[in-house]
């Protein structure tokens, strides 16, 4: 009899990577993500160390959701040994449910990008033959009805 079973096509090969204390709370300072209130978190997991870090922000958000979603533990007593209040919990919780685990990360603060100065508007500046930034927002405010700082439309121009 021949032997038809196929080899698989693929093998499974797993690696640990044992990383210290240090060396996690230092990357989550690197990427902005430390639990402002990591002194806070009361929860039982985060108590023993190891894999639990208090200072994860966006595991200890998980975790509180996961407290309350699959534990059924009260919004309020969720939040509080999570560091977090009633109102955050809520906050966290339409961001998880809007975005999934990218809505556990913060958003950055502040503007998203110019309020003004629209593609249309910076493909026009870069086009434009040269002038000063005063004379070409004129012409801005002239052509598109939008008032901009000289400044701005040079750094839209860059040096020349």
């Amino acid at each position: 009899m021949l032997d038809t079973a196929r080899p698989p096509l693929y093998h499974r090969v797993a690696e640990v990577i044992t990383v210290s204390e240090a060396d996690r709370l230092a990357a989550l300072e690197r990427a902005g993500l430390v639990h402002p209130r990591a002194e806070a978190v009361t929860a039982p997991l985060f108590s023993s160390g190891g894999f639990f870090l208090a200072a994860d922000k966006v595991q200890v958000k998980y975790e509180m959701l996961r407290a309350h979603l699959a534990e059924h533990l009260p919004v309020t007593a969720a939040a509080a040994a999570h560091g977090y209040s009633r109102a955050a919990f809520y906050l966290v919780a339409a961001s998880f449910e809007q975005a999934g685990m990218a809505g556990l990360l913060d958003e950055r603060r502040g503007r998203r990008g110019p309020v003004k100065l629209t593609p249309e508007i910076a493909a026009f500046l870069r086009s434009a033959p040269p002038a000063s930034g005063a004379v070409l927002a004129g012409q801005v405010a002239e052509r598109f009805g939008v008032v901009l700082h000289r400044r701005t439309i040079e750094r839209v121009r860059g040096p020349r």
